[in-house]
């Protein structure tokens, strides 16, 4: 009851599942945790590694942080908040461009071969970010160089579009693809995403 509670005040427990770790069932101050793949009562000594490993980032394990459920629940919000207005369909990309549906789809899927557009799936949906097209519908030229090398490391296409469109650090704290527009500062944006596209890459043995 006592990690239950703690996740609680810290806004953290429904990000359990989407981490892959147990899952608990409150009934008042009874606190059930179950196994994430049995779905079978999570023993005692699993329950104590998991509230250690939660607890693992800071010198003083009263006070840890789950950084992992910390993170899964920035991504969950700013997720959100790009589906609110941030994207485009095939119809909407149609529009822009003055073109029928079918032209868009087959462009758009052109464009993602060729590692110059980037698309998210979403419930069985396919999202155009609208931040990379200019009002005509066409990808902005100043982030060809800037996207191909993210989709090239296979970065997940979620945390591509997270980065691209939110406040990074290896940017001081500039938005990288508004940053992008300016040409003197462009190649900076690029080595940023060459950086991140890195690291993101497994490491060989």
């Amino acid at each position: 009851a006592v990690l239950a509670s703690w996740l609680e005040e810290l806004g953290l427990a429904e990000q359990l599942a989407p981490a892959g770790l147990p899952t608990y069932v409150r009934d008042g101050d009874q606190v059930r945790w179950r196994d994430p793949l049995s779905g079978e009562p999570l023993a005692d000594d699993r329950l104590l590694e998991l509230d250690a490993a939660l607890r693992s980032v800071g010198d003083d394990p009263a006070h840890g942080v789950p950084v992992e459920l910390v993170r899964l629940r920035r991504e969950g919000r700013l997720r959100a908040a790009l589906l609110d207005g941030g994207w485009l369909d095939y119809a909407g990309v149609a529009a822009l461009r003055g073109v029928s549906e079918n032209a868009a789809r087959f462009a758009v899927h052109k464009a993602a071969e060729r590692r110059a557009l980037l698309l998210v799936q979403e419930q069985g949906r396919t999202l155009v970010p609208r931040f990379q097209l200019d009002e005509q519908g066409e990808v902005r030229a100043e982030l060809l160089a800037v996207i191909e090398p993210l989709i090239a490391a296979k970065v997940d296409p979620w945390r591509t579009w997270i980065w691209l469109t939110s406040p990074a650090a290896l940017l001081a704290g500039a938005v990288p693809h508004e940053l992008a527009r300016d040409p003197d500062e462009q190649p900076f944006v690029q080595r940023a995403a060459v950086a991140l596209a890195e690291r993101a890459r497994p490491t060989r043995r």
